[in-house]
């Protein structure tokens, strides 16, 4: 069957993945007789588009899956979506506002039935994206957060951790976003360097004529003001401790302690203490036992009785300093440089502020996590994560889980109004443990996103039900996501399963990078340099997109992708596709076996051995998840040894009349082995050529992942080929720098002392007729060198080209004269920045780098300019 003259993904991507899913191949069965391997996908949000770190993910996740399910596991990608609670209100909030309403005007109830009307008309639209790209899950066990049975999963592990005691009510200061009126947790917070001013204020000691000038970032805190403190090793401390100071403006005294959290050198190395509104001012007050006083709202206005009471934080900044400095107690005002804390989904600046929430005690939760990242029970790849992850889970802090919003699940607890009592339950309950009462409120609040997320590896078998899922599949052998939520996800998810499961949910966690483009600058709108998956996907193809997004991963902290790269691997398709079209004809009488070894071409022996020492490394570089490796033995072979090599030499078997049986079964095993080792990395374009190949019943990705054959890599003839090609190159060379016609025949001489090179010449003088144009070609140890020659000196040899007759000399020179020039003139420009110092140490990196890297090309073609001359010149 014959492939058209040019892949085109638009017509082939749909309609493969189409047959894909309606043949069911996407689906795994829980088979105990057969070695299985599964994965989790990360859960995209509800409200999510395809972008390029979801691209990157999926892409890995897919290959792993696909090279797994071709070498005979059952494998099985679980998929799903999360509900995304602050994400997904917010979207919704939005739209309301566009009609002028609020959550509060529809009431809970029709406000959650107006999301999941959202979710089920636009949600989910990520999924759609991810088939684009070809990913594989078993769409039959797609999940959701909020589904039923995820949610009993979610009710199932709440109640047992209260039950356990880990989760508590507690009031607590936590970090408050008063845009989308919720608790966040510490590690929803982004904490970004910002210019401020420090006030210096100052507070008079009672009973006394001395002062206290205390600095703060923000003074409209002070109205919360219960005391003040300093580090006990101050040596003011001893007189200091004990007495009282005046709150300036509203007169409350308040006491002096010691702690010793205060940092000495801070300010004066005195401090104000606000428990209501500062982290480490509410651990001072509780030590202390200082009155915690709130005095901003949750709409971030001050709450405080008088002239400030309803303006906005900082508008009550601005007039507390006004009315700090008429009364005189601004002592002094100064730029100053720190770090604030803003809400991760919205931007806002957070508020710390005491509430009632609720928690979970994580220190016992964590150390068994700890321990299994320790022992390698799960195996952080890159190692180096290691360390951030055990920095965090050995300072772990309780989790906050209770958050303010209507989407989500809402906490199973319920207040009696008759007695106060608090009762948690896996279902609605119908009276009072206590008192017998039946007025029950249930808790307003609803768990942080990632309580549900933090159970998705069993929970998405039919956890807590014990389902033979969860006895065949759990633990998942992988888990591929960002560093940016080891902390988030990842640590979470390990301490759950130690907790609910009694083993880890995973034996290696794969981090990826972050994408930068190919200048190494992080991708931002802003920059102008963000890359749409989807975009590119439309304009270059799937598999184009995903090869790049392979062969650009590193087990660094970063990697650079660009459209370059991407339009590099769209090139490799077509050229794949080149052969094909010219393989596919000569295949299909080609025996399914090899023929002897005594049959096979030397070339025949070359590519077999070229392609099973590719195969091994290929197996080697994804099972140790080494995409860029992979891609780039595949990508060389495919491009360099099969087709700008073999399928040339080749040419002249498979055309002439007596057909080469060899060359047609070697090029056979070749084509369909290369399919299906690439197919895991660009599976729709491997799929349309497999199925236009003779002999091809069974679809390419349910086939078998070729297996290497040891016994056919063969050191010497890959070492000979390569003899043979540095040859050809030097050939090549020397017709391209000397201007020789192509097609006119020319005659070569190597001289050599290697009786390998020797032998190979002489029997393949073949190879240097079709692939250079050489009419004579002789080697050996002593040969006569005649005037006028070019010369190129291999490791191995020397290659001589004469070159009388051939060219005309005069006209050459000139030639090579002016180029040589012209890029002597261009050296000079290049070095004298380089000699510019100013421009060495202003200039970007990649703009020096780019000079460097000139230099030493044009280094090199004066080199070869200069050889070129001096044949000419007969030296």
């Amino acid at each position: 069957m014959e492939l058209p003259k040019q892949y085109d993904h638009e017509k082939v991507e749909d309609r493969i993945y189409d047959f894909w899913e309606e043949n069911g191949y996407f689906h795994a069965e829980v088979d105990p007789e057969k070695p299985r391997f599964s994965m989790a996908i990360p859960p995209p949000n509800v409200t999510s588009e395809l972008h390029v770190g979801h691209a990157l993910q999926f892409t890995l996740h897919d290959i792993v899956i696909r090279y797994q399910r071709m070498n005979g596991k059952e494998a099985c990608w679980f998929p799903g979506m999360d509900h995304a609670g602050i994400a997904t209100q917010n979207v919704v909030e939005k739209q309301l506002d566009k009609e002028d309403l609020t959550r509060h005007d529809l009431g809970r109830e029709k406000f959650v039935q107006r999301v999941w009307a959202w979710k089920d008309e636009y949600g989910g639209k990520i999924k759609e994206q991810l088939k684009a790209l070809g990913s594989s899950p078993d769409w039959d066990r797609e999940r959701f957060t909020l589904d039923e049975g995820l949610s009993d999963a979610v009710t199932e592990a709440f109640v047992r951790l209260y039950e356990e005691g880990y989760i508590y009510q507690g009031e607590y200061i936590i970090n408050w976003c008063p845009r989308c009126s919720t608790a966040l947790s510490d590690i929803e917070v982004e904490h970004e360097e910002e210019e401020g001013k420090l006030y210096w204020i100052k507070y008079e000691i009672v009973d006394s004529d001395d002062f206290l000038s205390v600095a703060t970032t923000r003074p409209e805190t002070m109205l919360g003001d219960t005391g003040l403190a300093i580090h006990p090793e101050d040596d003011r401390a001893e007189d200091l401790v004990g007495k009282t100071a005046i709150l300036p403006l509203v007169g409350r005294e308040i006491p002096i302690v010691a702690d010793e959290v205060v940092d000495p050198e801070f300010g004066t190395g005195i401090v104000k203490v606000t428990p209501a509104h500062d982290p480490t001012d509410f651990g001072i007050g509780k030590t202390h036992s200082l009155e915690a006083i709130s005095v901003i709202d949750d709409a971030a206005n001050i709450d405080f009785e008088g002239k400030y009471g309803g303006m906005d934080r900082y508008e009550a900044r601005e007039e507390l300093v006004e009315d700090l400095e008429e009364e005189g107690y601004l002592l002094e005002v100064e730029d100053y440089k720190h770090s604030v804390g803003h809400c991760q989904r919205c931007g806002t600046v957070i508020e710390p502020s005491v509430s009632e929430q609720w928690f979970v005690k994580m220190d016992n939760l964590a150390r068994p996590a700890i321990e299994a990242v320790k022992t390698d029970e799960v195996e952080l790849i890159p190692e180096r994560w290691k360390k951030v992850y055990f920095e965090w889970m050995e300072n772990i802090q309780d989790w906050c889980i209770s958050r303010q919003l209507w989407w989500g699940h809402r906490i199973p607890a319920w207040q009696c109004e008759d007695c106060g009592e608090v009762i948690v339950s896996r279902g609605t309950p119908e009276e009072c443990p206590e008192c017998g009462g039946t007025d029950l409120t249930q808790e307003e609040d609803v768990l942080d996103t990632w309580f549900s997320s933090a159970l998705w590896p069993f929970s998405v078998m039919g956890w807590p039900e014990k389902t033979e899922e969860l006895n065949y599949f759990f633990p998942t052998d992988l888990l591929i996501t960002g560093f940016d939520i080891i902390f988030f996800w990842v640590a979470r998810m390990i301490m759950t399963s130690l907790h609910f499961m009694g083993e880890v949910p995973f034996d290696q966690v794969l981090l990826t990078p972050l994408i930068l483009d190919e200048d190494g600058e992080k991708m931002s709108s802003s920059k102008g340099n963000i890359l749409d998956p989807l975009e590119l996907k439309e304009e270059y193809g799937a598999d184009a997109v995903r090869f790049a997004m392979a062969s650009s991963t590193t087990k660094g902290r970063g990697m650079k992708l660009s459209v370059r790269e991407i339009e590099d691997k769209r090139n490799f398709l077509n050229k794949l596709w080149n052969a094909a079209r010219l393989a596919i004809p000569h295949v299909e009488e080609a025996p399914g076996s090899l023929p002897d070894p005594a049959r096979l071409e030397f070339e025949d022996r070359w590519i077999l051995s070229r392609f099973e020492r590719t195969l091994k490394s290929l197996r080697e570089d994804v099972e140790d998840y080494s995409f860029k490796a992979a891609t780039n033995e595949i990508y060389d072979f495919v491009w360099h040894d099969f087709c700008d090599w073999y399928l040339e030499l080749i040419k002249s078997r498979l055309y002439s009349e007596k057909k080469s049986e060899a060359a047609s079964a070697v090029l056979r095993r070749v084509l369909t082995g290369t399919l299906k080792a690439l197919h895991p990395f660009i599976p729709f374009i491997t799929e349309e050529i497999w199925n236009k190949l003779p002999h091809t019943s069974t679809p390419l990705m349910i086939s078998d992942f070729p297996e290497p054959e040891g016994e056919l890599i063969d050191d010497g003839v890959e070492e000979g080929m390569s003899d043979m090609q540095e040859i050809i190159n030097a050939v090549r060379s020397v017709r391209a720098g000397m201007n020789v016609p192509s097609g006119k025949e020319i005659s070569v001489l190597v001289e050599t002392e290697d009786p390998v090179i020797t032998g190979l010449v002489a029997e393949k003088k073949v190879y240097f007729d079709e692939l250079a144009d050489v009419s004579k070609i002789e080697a050996d140890s002593d040969l006569e060198r005649p005037a006028n020659s070019a010369r190129r000196v291999l490791e191995n040899a020397e290659v001589i080209v004469p070159l009388q007759g051939v060219i005309d000399f005069e006209e050459e020179k000139e030639r090579i004269e002016k180029e040589l020039a012209e890029v002597e003139d261009d050296l000079a420009d290049t070095l004298k920045k380089l000699d510019n110092k100013d421009f060495l140490t202003k200039a970007p990196d990649e703009v020096v780098n780019k000079e460097k890297d000139k230099k030493q090309e044009f280094l090199t073609r004066i080199d070869r300019l200069e050889l070129n001359l001096n044949a000419l010149e007969g030296n």
